[in-house]
């Protein structure tokens, strides 16, 4: 898949009519040639451009990392506060669906998994230390909170397809392209056979039909 391949799929999806919302970009990728069961396919891709909407991000912290928690996350919550929501599983639910990555303190850790675990873990939430999301106390928190808003999970689980949002319609075309083709390589490192497990690309708009890549 080349530049050319993504700039056709795009002039085609934008003969679509315009809707009255900023529409975003869906990169799926189906796969072929591969036993999830046995070959399950989940991995992180820094992209080189924003995605379009920023991400909101939580932090489980004490008074050591406080500070620069309140300065660069959309939510704070300390070790005190870890009972109130193990003892409520609607805010522990309505706090997995509201932020989208969550980070923590690393001495933290066991007391995190402990409290938040059984429902953060079934949403794939847990703080994730591939993506740096465990932190050591000392920690600069603001080069992680950029890079998880330009961070994608490719994921497949229970079904032969990977799906990413790679931009919304009001970005510069270039970094669309250049989002969609940093999201197809690594996917591409990140299976067994790389390309061999790949039946085809589609790209699609939030309200359209996909367009084959």
């Amino acid at each position: 898949m080349d530049k050319t391949q993504v700039q056709k799929a795009l002039e085609e999806l934008n003969k679509n009519p315009k809707k009255k919302f900023d529409q975003s970009y869906d990169l799926i990728i189906n796969l072929k040639n591969i036993v999830i069961k046995t070959t399950p396919v989940d991995f992180f891709i820094t992209l080189h451009y924003p995605k379009g909407s920023k991400v909101k991000v939580a932090a489980f912290v004490d008074q050591q990392l406080a500070d620069q928690a309140q300065k660069n996350c959309d939510l704070v919550i300390k070790e005190s506060e870890f009972a109130k929501y193990s003892a409520d599983k609607k805010l522990m639910k309505k706090l997995a669906e509201e932020y989208d990555y969550f980070i923590a303190q690393s001495t933290l850790m066991p007391k995190v998994a402990a409290a938040f675990g059984k429902i953060l873990g079934t949403k794939g939430k847990m703080p994730n230390p591939k993506l740096g999301c465990v932190v050591p106390p000392n920690a600069n928190l603001e080069p992680l909170i950029k890079k998880l808003n330009t961070s994608v999970r490719m994921s497949a689980k229970k079904g032969l397809n990977l799906q990413c949002i790679v931009g919304k319609e009001s970005q510069p075309e270039e970094q669309i392209i250049d989002n969609i083709l940093t999201a197809y390589q690594t996917a591409l490192k990140n299976l067994p056979n790389e390309a061999q497990n790949v039946r085809n690309v589609l790209l699609k708009l939030t309200m359209t039909k996909p367009v084959k890549v």
